[in-house]
């Protein structure tokens, strides 16, 4: 056995891949197959790119059936189905409010005419007014509704490179994907795999802390990456489709154990978007491992569920 590490760009960041495999292995071409695995998820499910399958339900207009391929209906149906058991903390239906507020392909700056449109429209969850029709391949938007697939695709792609790694005969890696991990398998030596869970400070990246994974995944999501001061207050990317506006309150992380990583990447935005009291309950309903890091003055404080608990 020898350790390797692969990695490449995808999605405005970088994939990964730790594994320990037999020294027969093909690196090129488990390379390729994990690049591709990617790329075709950005290709179908990115906001960013005009041809994407994404933009293309998005610019359709309600009422007429869209033909999609396989995986992003997947991510669509897990996505509706968490936004239902979320009362809509999580929705996919956000994509004109990120859009307004700067955070999207349409401006990078808050626009106040947009903003007024964009919470005029949030008013509709995905999960009331998006219509899957799952045998024939096809959505029908029952509403004007721009998607946004960012909280789970990230998720979605890491679980994707998992289902490379049999054809290779790696039954030993650690995926990841940004903030979003799945650990197939242990080390070789049967050791869990020892991921750093991030601490939420702006500017700087440091270790909140370590948890140890084996055959399970971890997602991530917090306000500090990606926001912007606006007079005294700082906008977060991540929207509230209920309020209409980006997340404001004192969650600073939440992270999230799963099975698989577009459910820990899904529940990780719905608890943010939750909030402290609301997602505590919401985690306990639903029966989620889940960590929160929430600001109190300058400090931190953890509430922790399952393993995370104290």
């Amino acid at each position: 056995m020898t350790r390797m590490t692969l990695h490449g760009p995808t999605m405005g960041t970088r994939w990964s891949l730790r594994c320990d495999a037999e020294v027969s292995l093909d690196a090129p071409a488990l390379q390729r197959d994990l690049a591709a695995a990617v790329e075709q998820v950005d290709r179908q499910m990115s906001p960013f790119k005009p041809d994407s399958d994404l933009s293309r339900l998005n610019r359709a207009a309600p009422d007429r059936w869209v033909d999609l391929p396989e995986q992003i209906l997947q991510v669509l149906a897990h996505a509706l189905e968490v936004s239902r058991l979320s009362g809509g903390a999580f929705d996919p239906a956000v994509g004109a409010l990120v859009d307004a507020w700067g955070f999207g392909a349409a401006r990078d700056a808050p626009d106040a005419a947009a903003i007024q449109a964009a919470a005029q429209a949030a008013a509709r969850p995905a999960h009331r007014w998006l219509e899957l029709d799952l045998g024939a391949g096809r959505v029908c938007k029952r509403a004007p509704l721009q998607l946004d697939l960012c909280g789970i695709a990230k998720g979605y792609a890491v679980d994707r490179m998992a289902a490379v790694l049999p054809r290779h005969g790696v039954a030993h890696a650690l995926a990841a994907l940004d903030g979003e991990l799945r650990a197939c398998g242990t080390q070789a030596d049967g050791q869990a795999w020892s991921v750093a869970l991030e601490s939420p400070q702006a500017g700087r990246r440091a270790a909140h802390g370590v948890i140890e994974l084996a055959d399970l995944a971890v997602a991530t999501s917090g306000d500090y990456r990606r926001w912007f001061e606006l007079g005294a207050a700082r906008v977060s990317h991540t929207m509230d489709a209920r309020r209409a506006a980006p997340v404001n309150h004192a969650v600073a992380s939440v992270t999230v154990l799963a099975t698989d990583c577009i459910s820990a990447d899904a529940w990780a935005t719905a608890l943010l978007v939750a909030g402290p009291a609301e997602g505590l309950a919401l985690a306990q309903r639903v029966g989620l491992e889940a960590l929160f890091l929430l600001r109190r003055g300058a400090a931190l404080v953890e509430v922790g569920l399952g393993r995370f608990a104290r």
